[in-house]
């Protein structure tokens, strides 16, 4: 079943020689427990996260986050503990390739909410970009007020 929900997602992104970047976003979305499928959690991106007119999509299995992005922006970043895989991310101004080596998944994300931290380096076009790590936290978004 799915239910409308807080999402709160804190990220920091560390490139050589710069100052981490650190982000926070509160938005709202929808998460659906799919059983062995695992849980979904889906929002949309804004002005604010520079992806307005995209839909993002986590699937949280035991083990694998994937992350959708459908829109201005589409792309599929598979996140596995102690592995790397590669994608395309297309933007409007061209695709580029990249690779997650992901050094840590931790999840306690369920159909009432939860959370999820990644730890992943990032390359694009087979060179190192940098570190990123983010936090996702879910909640169930309070019932609408009568009026």
């Amino acid at each position: 079943m799915e239910q409308k929900v807080i999402i709160s997602i804190q990220a920091r992104q560390s490139y050589p020689g710069c100052e981490p970047e650190r982000m926070e976003l509160v938005t709202e979305g929808t998460l659906e427990d799919r059983g062995e499928s695992g849980v979904v959690l889906s929002y949309r991106e804004s002005e604010l996260t520079g992806l307005e007119g995209t839909q993002t999509t986590i699937q949280v299995r035991p083990g694998q986050v994937t992350l959708l992005r459908e829109g201005a922006v589409n792309s599929q970043m598979v996140f596995e503990e102690g592995k790397r895989h590669l994608s395309a991310y297309q933007t409007p101004y061209g695709a580029l390739e990249i690779g997650l080596w992901t050094r840590r998944v931790r999840s306690s994300l369920d159909g009432r909410g939860g959370d999820v931290s990644i730890y992943y380096a990032l390359e694009i076009e087979h060179g190192e970009a940098g570190k990123n790590q983010f936090r996702i936290h879910v909640r169930p978004a309070a019932p609408d007020q009568p009026t």
